[in-house]
């Protein structure tokens, strides 16, 4: 007697894909008070585990402390990169009667060119103008309010990262023993090649992003010196931040770094300053983006920009950081998984995959 296989029709296995899709979604939105910081936790937690390992084996120090000690010098690392950018901001808040007088003469060149260019009257732009100013202020103790309550949650949220971080460098042994032990016997060198690779890759990603910045930063710091920006440690420090944000982050710099010479400066130098950074953003994405980042995590550029729009749509800006170490994960799992190498596949960019074809091929030949 003879047993026949049923096999499962495609759109049935589409169909339960896509529900476990949407319910995953729905879940990861719901708990993203707590997947948010515990994502970046480990996130830290990757790049300061040889710190952690360090003064665990070299020092002899008890796990706690080596945990701890860490996290210090993290905390240290950001903290000095804050007190950077808030001495500069604070040189450039002791000049806002300089720079509210040059905003106030724009303004009036401005209403001037309006009224010469459209045949507007003066008094009716100041009438609009007043109108605007009497809703921002009538609004000002909502905005007030929601930005005391959005400094607070974002401490909050800094505290819940630090916590997350310091658990899982201290509970980082039995984390591993946990996630090998899940899986069958057979499957053990399986897990345990993904959370070495993972924690690899994922490592030399986030020092080449820090990387990538410092250069950044130095760069724009260098050129607006060299146009003579009055602010230019301040814009090119923006620069490089900003830059962390992919796609957006450029625009933001761009922004906010032609704005502030436009009102401390002239329009000869505002321009200059927008040139330059476009011209920063071509070099990087052309040449330091793919040899000091892009090595690292081998994505392609379309599956990128669709991670950061739909990590945007879920975890906000949050999600627009997570999304490319999560895509990376992603495809570590797959490209170790025969029957998900497909969309490994898909996740990368296709060069690695072709040298292992042709080397393939040649050793057949």
């Amino acid at each position: 007697m003879t047993v026949k296989k049923i096999t499962t029709p495609f759109y049935e296995k589409l169909s339960l894909v896509l529900v476990g899709l949407i319910a995953l979604g729905y879940l990861v939105i719901q708990a993203k008070d707590v997947l948010d910081p515990m994502m970046f936790g480990f996130l830290f937690a990757i790049l300061l585990l040889p710190i952690a390992n360090f003064f665990e084996r070299k020092c002899r120090m008890p796990r706690s402390i080596s945990s701890f000690l860490s996290i210090l010098l993290l905390v240290g690392f950001i903290g000095g990169i804050v007190y950077l950018v808030s001495s500069q901001i604070s040189g450039l808040a002791s000049d806002w009667p300089q720079l509210k007088t040059q905003v106030m003469q724009s303004v009036n060149d401005l209403s001037g060119w309006i009224s010469t260019a459209f045949h507007i009257n003066t008094d009716k732009q100041m009438v609009y103008v007043h109108n605007t100013t009497n809703k921002i202020l009538a609004a000002g103790t909502d905005v007030l309010g929601t930005t005391f309550g959005a400094i607070s949650s974002l401490m909050l949220f800094y505290a819940f990262i630090l916590i997350f971080t310091f658990f899982i460098l201290f509970y980082r042994k039995l984390l591993l023993k946990f996630i090998i032990w899940v899986f069958n016997e057979e499957n053990s060198a399986t897990v345990f090649d993904i959370v070495e690779n993972v924690q690899t890759i994922l490592r030399q990603y986030i020092i080449g992003l820090l990387l990538e910045m410092a250069i950044v930063a130095t760069i724009a710091c260098t050129l607006f010196w060299m146009i003579g920006v009055k602010y230019a440690v301040l814009l090119g420090l923006f620069v490089g931040l900003f830059n962390i944000i992919p796609y957006i982050g450029i625009f933001s710099a761009l922004l906010l770094s032609s704005i502030i010479t436009f009102a401390t400066g002239t329009i000869k130098q505002a321009i200059e300053v927008a040139v330059g950074v476009i011209a920063i953003h071509a070099v990087d994405s052309n040449l330091l983006l793919p040899t000091i980042v892009g090595s690292k995590v081998r994505l392609n550029a379309l599956i990128t920009f669709l991670g950061i729009v739909f990590g945007e749509m879920i975890w906000g800006l949050s999600g627009m950081f997570l999304s490319i170490p999560t895509i990376a994960i992603l495809k570590i799992i797959f490209d170790r998984i025969e029957s998900l190498k497909p969309w490994g596949f898909l996740l990368g960019s296709g060069d690695h995959e072709s040298k292992k074809t042709a080397q393939k091929k040649m050793k057949t030949e």
